[in-house]
């Protein structure tokens, strides 16, 4: 078999605040394989976006481990492409140059990023809008150009922090159809984090359940549905069988934090 993309090991994170000390992820073990894509889903609070943040090397651990390709994590690289809710999008560029900004730090030169933007714009369905600023695009265009942003430069791995949560659920399924679409044609090993279980199972190999903070991976669920996928499997029976096994999961998690049996 072949060495994991993406290993976490024994991870634990502790925060010291001016109210006392707080142990949000406690021995987190996660794999991920070459061109997976797995989902976190649990609890509000429960340490998602801060082991992602930890992935990204955005922060540090307490203890433990993550490592891609054998590489411990210690800072920000351009072998992981984030994508967060927010768009972060440099509003004093228009599309094309906030793409053509990453490619810049990546090393492109001027000519090559320029067409490697024009191309990834287009991939993502905006043709026509590479001269558009951001206050000129709705907030799924913003975040299609903040995808190929992240996709531009050809990251070994893309991480992505409830990317669609702020979109209409309209917009949020075309979106969700797109990245799968993306990710079926050019395959990348992917890290993702929901609150919407009929997004994890749509979209992932794997869905990964945590605990109640402190956080840890109480259960890991593969998705074994058809590729590639197609929305109207959301009405099948065996996708409604993943997603009542993963809200089970997470409700067991709400009912202990609220203590009831």
């Amino acid at each position: 078999m072949s060495k994991p993309k993406l290993v976490i090991s024994g991870l634990s994170k502790r925060f010291i605040t001016d109210r006392g000390e707080t142990l949000a992820l406690n021995g987190v073990n996660l794999e991920l394989a070459e061109n997976e894509f797995v989902t976190l889903v649990g609890t509000s609070g429960c340490g998602k976006s801060t082991l992602l943040s930890i992935v990204a090397g955005l922060d540090q651990p307490t203890e433990g481990t993550a490592s891609i390709d054998g590489e411990e994590i210690v800072a920000p690289g351009l072998d992981r492409g984030v994508v967060f809710q927010n768009y972060t999008l440099l509003p004093w560029l228009n599309a094309q140059a906030n793409v053509e900004f990453a490619l810049r730090a990546a090393g492109k030169n001027v000519a090559e990023a320029r067409e490697i933007a024009k191309a990834h714009l287009h991939l993502v369905g905006l043709k026509g809008f590479e001269e558009a600023y951001p206050t000129e695009l709705s907030g799924g265009m913003k975040q299609r150009v903040a995808i190929a942003r992240a996709l531009s430069y050809r990251p070994r791995m893309l991480l992505m922090d409830e990317p669609f949560g702020a979109l209409d659920a309209l917009t949020r399924h075309h979106l969700q159809e797109l990245l799968t679409q993306i990710w079926e044609q050019h395959r990348l090993t992917v890290l993702f984090i929901t609150h919407d279980v009929e997004e994890a199972v749509y979209l992932s190999d794997r869905v990964a359940v945590m605990t109640n903070r402190p956080g840890r991976i109480k259960a890991n669920i593969p998705i074994t549905l058809p590729r590639p996928r197609r929305y109207d499997m959301v009405t099948s029976q065996e996708f409604q069988t993943f997603q009542r096994q993963i809200l089970d999961e997470i409700r067991s998690e709400s009912l202990a934090a609220a203590h009831i049996a």
